[in-house]
């Protein structure tokens, strides 16, 4: 990989790549990409852990949510799942379906859409009933094949493995940060901003950068929004990842951005580091999710962080009251899966849920979450 990037940077007519570019060869490159190698990347012998890996409690809790909403007839029982990874969530959430509702799940279509040859082997390994399961490599192979889409759409920590470009502020000047050569080693090189896309995205989301802050501006995010808009038809699309609000954004806290790596389960905070063989991951600008997706047609339900999301989805009715010697029996291991998910300074605490609908007007939040808290 770092032959590749040293290639792409010395042909580069700046002699430096933007970050973007430099995010979607380290990750998304078909031959040395970290996303698309055949290598473990999520659990124990990977480098990060996600919701799924907590407990099949989390899927369980989805499954409870969606199969209701199919029951009562506000959507067909159809999910789209973008970017399953591993495929563990995909299974809960059909597992806990067959067992609770499973007259609606005889007619459930799963369809996943998952660009890494990989994962999609894994997801094949993993998932028990194949045959209501579907996979597509992109949105655009999906639309080719089946058409435009109504149903759930469903992601967990999609949007932060997108491609970001970087600026900051310096000297009351707009800098693009970019990637570079110095001798065999990256760096990072400012040179002032002549990407209007850029200049333009900060003026549309009302951000105005302070001297020394730097940003991530998440045009891949926009792009993709769009695509999504054209293909998704009706239905409900929920977005469970970490991310800002613009309030959030100008906090001192986040003044450096939010760009790091995960190399086997640490946290790097230099991006350039591994190009290849390291998750690189940021923070993702809600509010900017929610406005572009507003333009395209998908509206803000609901927004709230993930353990009020599981709260209000009923997951205290998988909390079993037991006395149990045994720390490794299912019950012990789900009562304790379900307390780590409902600590607000825990992985909980770190995810927002943002849940969205599309030509469903009539709908409300009560109509999608059960309990009240």
């Amino acid at each position: 990989m770092l032959t590749k990037l040293k290639h792409k940077i010395k042909n580069a007519e700046k002699g430096s790549i933007s970050y973007s570019d430099y995010i979607s060869l380290a990750l998304y490159d078909e031959e040395k990409g970290y996303y698309m190698k055949d290598r473990k990347k999520i659990g124990k012998e990977g480098d990060f852990y996600t919701n799924s890996n907590v407990h099949s409690v989390f899927g369980k809790v989805l499954a409870r949510i969606f199969s209701r909403l199919v029951e009562m007839g506000i959507l067909p029982p159809y999910i789209c799942e973008i970017g399953a990874g591993t495929g563990r969530l995909a299974n809960f959430i059909m597992e806990e379906w067959k067992r609770i509702a499973p007259g609606t799940f005889e007619e459930l279509y799963y369809y996943i859409v998952e660009m890494s040859p990989y994962h999609r082997k894994e997801q094949q390994s993993v998932i028990h009933d194949i045959d209501n399961v579907l996979q597509f490599q992109s949105i655009a192979e999906m639309k080719d094949k089946i058409g435009k889409f109504s149903g759930i759409v469903l992601s967990n920590e999609l949007f932060d493995a997108f491609p970001v470009d970087v600026l900051q502020k310096k000297e009351n000047e707009i800098f693009e940060v970019r990637v570079a050569m110095n001798d065999e080693n990256l760096v990072e090189t400012l040179v002032p901003c002549e990407n209007a896309a850029l200049l333009d995205w900060l003026r549309e989301n009302n951000i105005t950068l302070k001297s020394g802050q730097r940003i991530e501006i998440p045009l891949a995010m926009n792009g993709w929004l769009e695509q999504t808009g054209d293909w998704f038809e009706k239905g409900l699309m929920f977005t469970i990842d970490y991310g800002y609000t613009k309030e959030e954004w100008m906090e001192p806290i986040h003044r450096e951005g939010s760009l790091r790596g995960y190399y086997k389960h640490q946290m790097i905070t230099n991006p350039l580091l591994h190009p290849g063989d390291m998750d690189l991951t940021t923070h993702i600008h809600l509010d900017a999710l929610i406005e572009k997706s507003e333009k395209v047609g998908i509206k803000l339900l609901a927004m709230l962080k993930q353990y009020q999301f599981l709260l209000k989805g009923g997951i205290l009715e998988y909390l079993q009251e037991h006395y149990d010697p045994n720390p490794f029996s299912e019950v012990s291991k789900q009562n304790r899966a379900i307390r780590t998910l409902l600590l607000d300074d825990g992985i909980s605490g770190s995810f927002t849920v943002v849940i969205q609908q599309k030509n469903l007007d009539k709908i409300t939040d009560q109509d999608v979450l059960m309990h009240d808290f």
